[in-house]
């Protein structure tokens, strides 16, 4: 009665007649579970290729992103990303916070990260708040270093409990 190959087929649509109406009620039922398993199947997407600034570019402001940034030029702002690539031409003027932060130019200004690393070709003026670091011979770094478990919150690690900021009943 029923033809497997004739439920699962996709067909045209777009004239909105059925071929009968017997199979009207069989067909309209299936159809809602290839068009999830359609969506479940686009659901996963593939992650987006780091953006690039080219070294000829110079931006003035701040840069945020989830994904993931190379910087070859130059940057006068802060800086916020996933991972972000300091490439040997680049110039930062500001501040940089990322999960992962790989330095070969040049960081004028505070570095936050997960992960800090430090090439032989970099230059960072300013202080290094971590969780990891490594820096290579050859690295030149004017600043302080500092470790802490969550170097990515900004408020600072001289918060004032929750409890003693709540205004008094009287």
């Amino acid at each position: 009665m029923f033809s497997k190959s004739k439920i699962n087929e996709p067909g045209p649509k777009a004239d909105g007649s059925t071929p009968s109406t017997a199979d009207a009620p069989a067909s309209a039922a299936p159809a809602v579970p290839p068009r999830s398993s359609e969506f479940k199947a686009s659901a996963p997407k593939a992650k987006p290729p780091a953006s690039t600034l080219s070294a000829d570019l110079h931006i003035t402001g701040n840069l945020k992103t989830t994904g993931d940034i190379q910087v070859e030029g130059t940057v006068e702002g802060d800086i916020r990303a996933h991972l972000l690539t300091i490439g040997e031409s680049a110039t930062i003027k500001g501040e940089v916070i990322a999960d992962d932060v790989v330095i070969n130019g040049r960081i004028v200004g505070r570095v936050r990260g997960l992960k800090v690393r430090l090439t032989s070709t970099a230059r960072v003026e300013g202080d290094i708040i971590h969780k990891t670091i490594a820096i290579e011979s050859g690295a030149h770094f004017e600043g302080s270093v500092q470790r802490q478990d969550d170097p990515l919150n900004t408020k600072g690690a001289g918060k004032v409990p929750t409890g003693s900021t709540a205004p008094k009943a009287e």
